[in-house]
């Protein structure tokens, strides 16, 4: 994590990061790890719950709802299973959060599944892990072999009557598998695609039986709420967004990492924290919320980072993945590559998504290349009007998001790559997108093909 100095981080759950083998149990117990378990088995299950609905944390994976509020729409029990499923999938690009999180202090995560478990009435606990990150699905599964050895895990936890079992599962690399449907049918054995809501998996979820779907990070912030009890986590963001969160900066940025702060906190006061975009630059536009919300600009540095504040901006929160772009950058680019990744990532189970981000591509790709007409931004705009609201889970209406907000502010350098037939900028200049513009002969043609019908 980043270490500037500064008093207005709030490290909690990356508060161990720099410990000498932080990833172990030892270390997290030294630093009050498991307190919270103790105090949580010592209440009642529905006291747990109240605590965590009442501290107002939100799902810190994207969609902001209310934690608390999401485990208590779990019908009453009625003798058989229920499940908590922790989404791990972290996919999203320039999303880079949990992944750390769970390198460093992996205990966060079990102690918060333990807990949640034992608030829910949960009995078998799954960790969704990408299978990609070997080293994070090994490091796990040895924080879970620690606890069980602790006895914080198993038959009768700290003999209080309590069981538990926690299955830490490595998925096969989609992207889809980040939407909790399709991650439930992904651990099912079946291939990961949305399932069509209601019903929703606190009704029929894993195995058609009631289930939880959270974050990692919401997961891990539990302990803390537990321990430290509602007002202090309230102490800490709004009124309505409350608790700390890990901020994400990566592209041009002088010290890029993970920053964790209050929600509230402001793009300008992350970026002093961060020694500014790279030396000789100026910021041109930054995602508040990893590539599926709409853009920010140099306009927006002041807006305070919380669910509420950004949506009335025009963008999301999201997963606070904060990516900067200096002046270098060309937008239309920038955009194209993020297409590019949601046509590839697309399911292809329902049409909007399907054939909606593979229109978008392959205009994107003709506007980039500058062989596009004006026309084309009518029909980027038109096309994202039809999968808004009409595909089957928020992939689709994620990768919009980024091609409206790129026109909303950046039109002109759209219209600039079709006027002079190619980018205005010196693609070498950027940092990011080092690499000359792609032969778009083949784009075109396959297009045209498609349009009359042909398929190339």
């Amino acid at each position: 994590m980043a270490t500037p100095p500064a008093s207005t981080l709030a490290p909690v759950l990356s508060a161990q990061w720099d410990a000498d083998r932080s990833w172990t149990l030892e270390t997290y117990e030294a630093g009050g790890g498991y307190d919270g378990l103790r105090r949580a088995l010592t209440q009642e299950p529905a006291t747990v719950l109240a605590a965590v609905k009442d501290s107002g944390l939100r799902g810190r994976g994207g969609a902001g709802f209310p934690t608390g509020l999401k485990w208590s729409f779990l019908p009453k029990p009625d003798g058989g299973p229920r499940y908590l499923v922790i989404n791990a999938d972290e996919s999203e690009p320039g999303t880079c959060k949990d992944i750390p999180l769970m390198l460093a202090t992996p205990q966060y995560l079990i102690e918060g599944a333990i807990i949640t478990s034992y608030a829910i009435g949960c009995h078998h606990a799954f960790i969704y892990v990408r299978g990609e990150v070997l080293h994070v699905y090994r490091r796990l599964l040895r924080a879970v072999e620690e606890a069980r050895a602790a006895g914080y895990l198993g038959t009768d936890i700290m003999g209080t009557g309590y069981d538990l079992e926690i299955t830490v599962h490595a998925g096969a690399g989609a992207y889809i598998c980040g939407e909790e449907t399709a991650l439930l049918d992904s651990l099912e054995g079946l291939r990961g695609q949305p399932r069509l809501k209601p019903p929703f998996p606190a009704v029929a979820g894993l195995y058609a039986r009631p289930t939880v779907v959270n974050n990692v990070e919401s997961i891990a912030s539990v302990p803390g709420i537990v321990r430290g009890g509602v007002d202090w986590f309230r102490s800490m963001g709004t009124e309505r967004s409350s608790g700390h969160g890990l901020f994400s900066l990566s592209g041009h940025v002088t010290r890029p990492g993970q920053y964790e702060a209050p929600l509230g906190i402001t793009l300008r006061e992350l970026l002093d924290l961060a020694g500014g975009v790279r030396e000789g630059h100026e910021l041109k536009f930054w995602t508040p919320g990893g590539s599926s919300t709409p853009l920010f600009t140099a306009e927006h540095l002041d807006i305070p980072l919380d669910y509420e504040s950004v949506a009335t901006a025009g963008s999301m929160l999201g997963t606070r993945a904060l990516q900067i772009f200096d002046e270098t950058t060309c937008v239309v680019r920038a955009i194209t590559r993020w297409m590019e990744f949601y046509a590839h990532e697309s399911c292809g189970k329902c049409t909007p998504c399907r054939e909606g981000t593979y229109w978008l591509k392959q205009v994107l790709r003709r506007i980039e290349a500058g062989t596009g007409t004006m026309d084309d931004l009518d029909v980027l705009l038109d096309t994202c009007e039809n999968i808004l609201g009409r595909a089957f889970c928020a992939l689709g209406d994620g990768a919009t998001s980024p091609v409206t907000s790129g026109l909303q502010y950046f039109r002109a350098e759209f219209e600039a790559h079709i006027t002079s037939g190619a980018c205005p900028l010196d693609p070498a200049a950027s940092a990011l997108f080092p690499y000359p513009p792609r032969d778009s002969s083949h784009d075109a043609v396959r297009l045209a093909g498609r349009m009359a019908g042909t398929v190339l």
